[in-house]
């Protein structure tokens, strides 16, 4: 079977969802839509595909899935959208900034029988993979603490800041996903403390650049996050899970793996600086598992709970910096 597929939107992470279904067995890429032609334009260059309207999309008997790359206040409708016209759907995360609108859209998903899979790409990532595979195969025992730090090169521009939602639902949400994953158990609390420490911009546009995060388990189980817009050094991407009986780590990307000695030291070749470049596997392998969840029925490894989940650790790290104060889940899911 052949999944054939569209793409909505066609800015970096449309371009970068094109390439990759032009590299998995199985997938076509059918259409696009963009607003802006010259991209659109691009992607059919690059591809061989068609330019659509979105409703064009969602009305086409050629189309099986779609991927949605659109701005964030446009993917809820989209997933309703399309799960009514009875296509599979990968939407980039988030849902929506919106709890209760995550909520609502999940329901439609649900009474459509639609299927959703969110761009949590992380998990897709060999290294990350090779550590929850670790984990799964007894390797450390049993799971104690979790320690991620994730660190971007410099923050994105204003006007990306402004509609975001903010570090802990924009940045922290792949933390927290990874968190989820590599704990084998839900969260139950969160704590959380943030400054501005990199551009004082940041804070006049009502965001941090800089935030540390505690989630606790019921058993007790704890993930610590540290996170800033600002690692002079590049993209700083690194996980530690400790356990009864070991522990294992995920370490960051080199732009290539040589070391060099001298009468000077030791010296290595720079971080990757690009979280495209870091993940690029990831991305790739991501829309494999999302074709195959359309080939086989299947539920996809990252659904739309996953989803949920992930904002409400988000909107709970939001109220523990607003309060001063650990924060239930319980208090944000109801």
């Amino acid at each position: 079977m052949t999944v054939r597929m569209g793409v909505l939107g066609a800015g970096r992470i449309g371009q970068v969802h094109g390439s990759a279904i032009a590299d998995v067995k199985g997938a076509e890429l059918i259409a696009v839509a963009e607003p802006v032609e010259a991209a659109a334009k691009a992607m059919q260059a690059e591809h061989g595909c068609d330019i659509r309207t979105i409703d064009e999309i969602a009305a086409s008997g050629d189309i099986d899935a779609v991927i949605i790359c659109t701005p964030t206040d446009t993917h809820a409708d989209l997933i309703e959208q399309f799960c009514r016209a009875g296509k599979a759907v990968f939407c980039e995360k988030p849902v929506d900034l919106d709890l209760a609108r995550v909520k609502a859209c999940l329901g439609v998903v649900a009474q459509t029988k639609g299927t959703l899979m969110v761009g949590f790409q992380r998990r897709f990532d060999p290294d990350f993979q090779a550590l929850r595979a670790a984990i799964d195969e007894g390797a450390i025992g049993d799971v104690e603490m979790v320690t991620l730090t994730s660190r971007d090169p410099g923050a994105p521009p204003g006007d990306y800041i402004k509609r975001s939602g903010g570090i802990f639902r924009d940045m922290t949400i792949h933390d927290f996903d990874v968190a989820r994953w590599m704990l084998g158990e839900e969260v139950e609390t969160v704590m959380a403390a943030a400054s501005v420490l990199t551009d004082p911009e940041i804070g006049r546009l009502g965001d941090y650049d800089s935030a540390n995060v505690i989630l606790r388990t019921a058993s007790g189980r704890q993930a610590t996050i540290t996170n800033t817009r600002r690692a002079t050094y590049g993209y700083d991407q690194r996980i530690e899970v400790h356990g009864s009986g070991g522990s294992a780590s995920a370490h960051n990307h080199h732009t290539n793996r040589v070391e060099i000695a001298d009468a000077h030291g030791f010296r290595r070749a720079p971080l990757q600086d690009f979280f495209m470049t870091r993940y690029r596997d990831a991305y790739a392998a991501e829309i494999a598992a999302f074709v195959h969840a359309v080939e086989s029925g299947s539920v996809p490894p990252t659904t739309g709970d996953d989803g949920l989940r992930a904002l409400a650790l988000a909107e709970a790290a939001v109220k523990s910096v607003d309060e001063e104060r650990v924060v239930r889940i319980s208090e944000i899911l109801g």
